[in-house]
């Protein structure tokens, strides 16, 4: 669970704050960050009980972007409600398991929206798919901290499931270490696997690319100013479900650096 990272944005109750730390500390993911929380609820869920130094450790920040910079997978949760989904949604433990698993690569940044709202459709632009927790259509919505609780629950019981697979593997592979070295421990011609897992790019990265890429678009007049906003909003949202690996997100920044550069010298 250290790669993960639970972001709150516009928290407004301290009580909810810090029953998401405590839930947090309880499953093992030690690090909480807020995005513009109401400095009320921030200031006094510093003095919750339970789970002081998580608390101590937790980072405010001004922008989402900001606060999901350094991760390679961002997820929002939500209610879903009446609301027009533009991004995959994910149940639970479906999206648990794809989190794992990236976190073995990467840092995951998991989202939580304010009480009263949930997440904006600004916010849910910086995520690259939704997760809901599978509660009944006549009440969907939970409390915050519940939530979180849950949430983590999920996440840390298939961490450990991972954990007890990697564990029985390893005794599976000692006990055959034991048998005659006649017996085949793998299949005849089989490919040796190198081990190598895949690194995705950082969102800063990929926000790089998009302020290029919108500039580049204005420049060559597709976005008009009045309509910019709206097609920021879209790009991120693009940019998001392409989920590049970073060494494909550095080439493509470049890319569009020299068209950039090719216009301005046009222009």
């Amino acid at each position: 669970m250290k790669n993960l990272c639970v972001v709150l944005v516009g928290t407004r109750n301290p009580l909810n704050v810090g029953a998401v730390a405590r839930a947090m500390s309880n499953f093992g993911a030690m690090e909480l960050r807020a995005v513009r929380p109401y400095e009320k609820a921030w200031r006094d869920a510093k003095s919750a009980v339970g789970a002081g130094e998580l608390l101590a450790r937790a980072e405010e920040f001004a922008s989402l972007a900001e606060a999901v910079a350094d991760c390679s997978l961002v997820v929002g949760t939500t209610a879903v409600g009446n609301r027009e989904m533009k991004h995959p949604l994910r149940g639970l433990e479906d999206g648990a398991r794809l989190i794992g698993k990236r976190m073995e690569t990467g840092r995951v940044a998991v989202l939580f929206g304010s009480e009263k709202w949930g997440l904006s459709n600004e916010d849910l632009s910086y995520c690259h798919w939704l997760m809901r927790i599978p509660t009944r259509v006549e009440h969907r919505s939970m409390n915050l901290g519940q939530a979180a609780a849950v949430v983590m629950y999920e996440l840390g019981r298939i961490q450990s499931k991972r954990k007890d697979n990697a564990e029985a593997r390893r005794t599976q592979r000692f006990a055959e270490s034991g048998r005659e070295k006649t017996a085949p421990l793998k299949p005849k011609g089989a490919a040796p696997k190198s081990g190598r897992m895949e690194e995705f790019a950082e969102i800063e990265t990929v926000e790089r690319i998009g302020e290029a890429l919108l500039e580049a678009l204005r420049k060559s007049g597709y976005v008009a100013a009045r309509g910019e906003a709206k097609a920021e909003e879209k790009l991120r949202r693009m940019l998001r479900r392409f989920s590049m690996q970073a060494a494909d997100a550095e080439v493509f920044l470049g890319m569009v650096r020299k068209i950039l550069w090719k216009l301005e010298q046009d222009g």
